[in-house]
């Protein structure tokens, strides 16, 4: 399968049948978005894995009431760094420095310039920066899961600050960007199921210069 057909093989499902999602391929699809580029190579954001069905049952009304928040197999719950610190920006170039060989210190006068400029942002903004580079890993496990053929949900329909007291995220410098639900469609009951893929017209999104 090419990953054109991957994609358009997928669809946001809106009605899943409960059915359990082997883990070594939700490990695949978490790898994936492990493996996503981010700015900087700061990695600012992690995925909480939910599978407990007590806690789903919790999620569900946070999230509007949504059918596959309790029917899908795994929740991948998207969250990104509230804010940068200087020890967030050293972290990842000293674990580069370790398993690259590199000379302690190599990054230094880097990492003080994205210091020096994060340090003008608000943590706000910070957020903004950091969930924006959870979406990109976000983009690449729905295209795993899809090869995968593993039906997945991306959602923005909860309440995050509400999420967030219910997982204990703001202990871990954390708030959550995103719901991704894993699981697999119950053809007969979804609307979506059957219905043909829809997007804009190549000639429209595409503006040559």
């Amino acid at each position: 399968m090419s990953l054109l057909q991957d994609l358009s093989w997928r669809y946001a499902t809106k009605k899943m049948n409960g059915e359990k999602v082997a883990q070594e391929k939700v490990d695949y699809i978490i790898e994936a978005a492990r493996l996503a580029p981010t700015s900087s190579g700061l990695h600012p954001f992690r995925i909480i894995q939910i599978t407990n069905e007590d806690l789903k049952a919790k999620i569900q009304p946070i999230a509007f009431e949504q059918t596959q928040i309790v029917d899908a197999s795994h929740l991948l719950i998207f969250a990104a760094y509230d804010k940068y610190t200087l020890e967030r920006i050293d972290q990842p170039f000293a674990q580069q420095a370790v398993e690259r060989g590199l000379p302690e210190g190599y990054a230094d006068d880097y990492k003080k310039r994205l210091w020096e400029m994060y340090q003008q942002k608000s943590n706000e903004q910070h957020f903004e920066h950091a969930a924006r580079q959870a979406y990109i890993g976000l983009g690449l496990a729905m295209a795993a899961a899809a090869e995968q053929r593993v039906d997945s949900t991306p959602m923005e329909g909860f309440v995050p600050e509400q999420l967030d007291e219910l997982l204990g995220l703001e202990k871990l410098g954390l708030k959550s960007v995103a719901i991704l639900t894993l699981g697999y469609r119950d053809a007969d009951n979804d609307w979506l199921a059957n219905l043909k893929k829809v997007r804009i017209n190549v000639e429209d999104f595409v503006i040559n210069l």
